[in-house]
């Protein structure tokens, strides 16, 4: 007959086993699926206004998104049901409607996030330019 502390220790084992089993299938899965992630990603998120806005959508409202990415507040949500329904972000109820939240950093899958530059203090921020091409001048550049 198994005494109690025996009973208790291989039942312990067992719960240990199955955790270590989970976590590595949990590992798998993950890596089999970033190339579909990536993919969609990349798909979803056309511009990088789009990837801006993703990365900061972390439960952060409209406006605030708006201030940090110069993308109109009311363009915010209409992304976010957009995104909720391919499933890369998750809706969070808030008083007065939803926020949303991202389900995976860009930058996990190799993708660049945009960086904002600030133009001045009374100027709202921007993405930040690329180096002229070859067709502009730094000029032009400077007028945009």
């Amino acid at each position: 007959m198994v005494d109690k502390k025996e009973g208790k220790a291989e039942e312990g084992n067992a719960q240990d086993r199955t955790v270590k089993l989970l976590e590595e299938l949990v590992k798998w899965t993950k890596f089999s699926s970033m190339p579909g992630v990536r993919k969609t990603l990349l798909d979803i998120l056309k511009d990088d206004e789009r990837k801006l806005v993703y990365q900061l959508s972390d439960g952060k409202g409209s406006v605030e998104i708006a201030k940090m990415s110069g993308v109109g507040a009311s363009t915010i949500p209409e992304w976010w049901k957009t995104w909720n329904k391919a499933g890369i972000t998750e809706a969070i109820p808030v008083k007065g409607g939803e926020r949303a939240k991202r389900i995976f950093s860009l930058e996990d899958f190799g993708i660049d996030v945009p960086k904002m530059k600030k133009v001045n203090n009374t100027e709202k921020p921007t993405i930040a330019q690329s180096e002229p091409t070859s067709n502009e001048t730094v000029e032009e550049k400077k007028n945009e």
